[in-house]
């Protein structure tokens, strides 16, 4: 029996690149004030609206109730856990690429969001968590007394 491996010759490369990013992730995250750190990092899509933010994480693997969504003074926190599956008995070779352990997201938010009204849900290893915005104040017109 022979065994066929695929030649990738920025595999090496990539697998480096990765191990640098998880690296700095890792210190980024160990310096924030919470002290967390992750082991993995979801990749997240933020789209602007007029009235709204909506912020998407894919989290594939983690139940939605198992996520930690909070907002304090303006920094937006994602944080949960991908289990490692089980190894199965008889392995004789193995590739892993997804990650598993916790994960750590922290976002700035800007002031003009309604931090009381932000809501969150996770559907098919998405997150989506919604920011509105704060109704602006409009401009008062001052009538000039004479």
């Amino acid at each position: 029996m022979s065994t066929l491996l695929r030649y990738e010759p920025w595999g090496l490369h990539r697998d480096l690149v990765n191990e640098f990013n998880r690296f700095f992730e890792r210190t980024a995250a160990s310096d924030a004030s919470s002290g967390a750190t992750a082991d993995w990092t979801p990749p997240v899509d933020i789209e602007e609206y007029a009235d709204k933010f909506v912020l998407y994480a894919d989290v594939p693997g983690v139940d939605p109730k198992s996520i930690e969504v909070t907002l304090e003074k303006g920094v937006l926190t994602l944080s949960g856990a991908r289990e490692r599956a089980v190894e199965p008995k008889g392995v004789e070779a193995k590739r892993q690429e997804r990650a598993a352990g916790r994960f750590f997201r922290r976002f700035s938010l800007p002031e003009t969001v309604d931090g009381e009204s932000v809501t969150a849900r996770g559907s098919n290893g998405v997150l989506e968590v919604v920011i509105p915005k704060r109704a602006a104040a409009q401009p008062r017109k001052i009538t000039v007394n004479h």
